[in-house]
């Protein structure tokens, strides 16, 4: 029997807006816990989940199944890093090669 049990988790980034004291609040409880505020920040909402009754009980229901995605997850890229959110990469790419120098051109290109 191993002597550790290692549960892996997989972790998604994702972008959310909060009132600044809750920022704040969350910085300073996790100052005084001395962990990442993304760990206060997952724990806290575990632990609502956890406990708020009629949340649980609105999980078993169809509806719930059928919940439109709000949060906005940022993708993983090839690499593993996070990348931009698809709208922001998709206006960077539609702007790649785009130039408002409008001088005439010889046909290499050149100015």
């Amino acid at each position: 029997m191993p002597l550790l049990e290692i549960v892996q988790t997989h972790q998604v980034s994702a972008t959310i807006r909060l009132d600044q004291t809750t920022a704040e609040q969350i910085d300073q409880y996790a100052a005084f816990l001395h962990v990442p505020a993304d760990d206060v920040v997952d724990k806290a909402l575990a632990y609502v989940f956890a406990k708020d009754r009629d949340f649980q009980e609105y999980l078993r229901t169809p509806e719930a199944a059928r919940s439109a995605q709000s949060l906005r997850v940022r993708r993983p890229s090839q690499n593993g890093d996070d990348t931009e959110p698809q709208s922001r990469r998709a206006k960077l790419a539609r702007g790649i090669g785009a130039t408002s120098d409008s001088r005439p051109r010889s046909r290499d290109g050149a100015v």
